[in-house]
């Protein structure tokens, strides 16, 4: 347990976590359970790769969370390898404001300096403003912006 002063913060090593998927629905809700316990189980099986941290109120109410990877293909806007990835970071609403995000970002980029990188990787769509705002306020930079294509082979 990791006290970031207001908020509690601990690593989340098991998928026998209901708070953990609880928060996972509400930040992908189009994301189907089967789904959400598939990625929560190969995280877990890969703790030299993953990691997942959750907030608690000090009355210990589960309110947020974020998933980190260590990526070592090329993440874009960095110039290092391994990188330190946020997955998903989420504060419930009523939570939102108060240095929930703040504490877990603080937590995820330590964890990203214990596995030697040196920088901290983020994404958000194009249209999630909100995000990007988030982002900025947390001390991340817009790298670039990338508009990716396909074309179905027959």
């Amino acid at each position: 347990m990791i006290d970031q002063g207001r908020v509690l913060i601990e690593a989340c090593e098991s998928t026998d976590h209901p708070d953990w998927l609880r928060l996972r629905e509400a930040l992908w809700p189009d994301c189907a359970r089967a789904e959400h316990l598939a990625a929560m189980n190969s995280f877990v099986a890969q703790p030299e790769r993953y990691v997942q941290f959750l907030a608690y109120s000090p009355t210990r109410e589960a309110i947020g969370f974020a998933e980190l990877s260590l990526r070592s293909d090329y993440v874009n806007g960095t110039e290092s390898s391994p990188v330190a990835f946020l997955e998903g970071l989420y504060v419930v609403p009523q939570a939102r404001r108060k240095g929930v995000a703040r504490a877990l970002v603080a937590v995820a980029s330590e964890w990203g300096r214990r596995a030697g990188c040196i920088e901290l990787a983020s994404d958000a769509v194009l249209e999630n403003s909100i995000s990007h705002l988030v982002h900025r306020a947390l001390g991340f930079e817009e790298t670039e912006r990338v508009v990716y294509f396909r074309r179905k082979l027959a």
